[in-house]
């Protein structure tokens, strides 16, 4: 982008803990939660009011960045104002969480030093939470891109698979100590990838512990394969093409090495990405690409291409995954619709996780895909 603490106290402490313990928050809703990212790194003040809060669980705010070892308000005045204007949602849905989402693709060249040592780990740790604890928010996500790995030339080291989990289990410490005066239940969260180099860098299955959701980052598959034009956020891998990625490979592999599931939120893309080209072939899907083209947020794409302009929508009935094709421009690109985002809402029922993740709230103005995971999670 769009990336825990044992304790000796008394039976009276025991009992308060149960009730704010991390690992019981996702487990004592009666629904999937929905969680949207909203931007505000590019310096804007967000139109909160154009936000239907009551479609949400939770505000991922994207995002905070890191600087001298410490989480940074990069653009600090209109960060705060977002703040503000964020939390006054919650008169329109008192159950809602804001969160600050730290990172991103961009800013997550720091982390690798941030917890490189011990000392360093409980600086920046302190440094979330004290953003959450000035600006009355209800905890932090971290998205990461990514421990152990490049990313967007980040620095990285072997040091960053436990540096990682050393992370969450000291936020979720300082989260339960601001906890235990202001009577608020903090989350910590995370934006992870699911592939199997990702999971080889971190400890996935000890980090869990920590944390309330495991935000699924099931999109964005594309970037994977630069010879050819393929699904960014399909649901399942077609049987013929056992490599490429999807959303059921992702799960599989968290599955795979201990994670529960119903901790798991699987990440939907609102918003599609395209290419140009080489050949008309299957409808321009696992093509030779030419160059990048526009996708545009869901609502543009809904409105101004499905089946309009030479724009064809097509149907990968093994990927469970939509397309478009303009076959006289070659122009191919890839997204949800409600169909395909209906399918992920079943299968996320079906394995009991957590709940649907979007990445980001204003790509779809028009709510449609956020309307489907309403209908489908019930949300009234």
């Amino acid at each position: 982008m769009i990336q825990k603490t044992v304790l000796h106290i008394n039976m009276f402490a025991i009992c308060l803990f149960t009730i704010c313990s991390p690992n019981t928050y996702a487990q004592q809703r009666n629904k999937p939660v929905i969680i949207g990212y909203v931007g505000g790194y590019n310096g804007n003040i967000i139109a909160t009011e154009q936000i239907e809060a009551k479609r949400l669980s939770l505000i991922n705010y994207a995002f905070v960045d890191i600087k001298a070892n410490r989480a940074w308000l990069h653009n600090e005045k209109t960060d705060t104002v977002n703040f503000r204007k964020l939390v006054e949602l919650k008169k329109i849905n008192p159950d809602l969480k804001i969160l600050i989402s730290v990172g991103g693709w961009t800013w997550s060249k720091n982390f690798s030093d941030a917890v490189l040592t011990d000392t360093s780990t409980q600086n920046f740790a302190q440094s979330c939470v004290d953003i959450v604890a000035t600006y009355q928010l209800d905890g932090v996500d971290i998205d990461w891109e990514y421990p152990g790995l490049p990313g967007d030339n980040n620095k990285y080291r072997p040091q960053d698979r436990t540096g990682y989990t050393a992370l969450f289990k000291a936020l979720r410490e300082k989260l339960d100590v601001i906890s235990r005066t202001t009577g608020k239940k903090y989350l910590v969260t995370t934006a992870i990838g699911g592939s199997r180099e990702f999971l080889q860098h971190t400890q996935m299955e000890i980090a869990q512990k920590y944390l309330d959701y495991i935000n699924l980052m099931c999109y964005d598959f594309d970037g994977t394969y630069d010879n050819m034009s393929s699904h960014h956020s399909n649901l399942y891998t077609p049987s013929h093409m056992p490599y490429i990625y999807s959303a059921d490979v992702c799960i599989k592999n968290l599955k795979a090495v201990g994670v529960n599931l119903n901790k798991v939120v699987m990440g939907i893309g609102f918003y599609g990405k395209g290419k140009i080209v080489e050949s008309s072939e299957q409808n321009g899907l696992y093509q030779l690409p030419v160059k990048p083209r526009y996708g545009g947020g869901f609502t543009y794409i809904k409105d101004s291409l499905v089946n309009k302009g030479g724009y064809v929508r097509y149907w990968d009935a093994q990927s469970k995954a939509p397309y478009l094709f303009n076959a006289e421009t070659k122009s191919f690109i890839t997204y949800d619709d409600e169909k395909s985002v209906t399918l992920k809402c079943n299968y996320i029922k079906k394995y009991k996780l957590a709940g649907a993740m979007f990445w980001e709230y204003f790509s779809d103005r028009k709510l449609y895909l956020l309307k489907v995971l309403n209908k489908e999670f019930d949300y009234k």
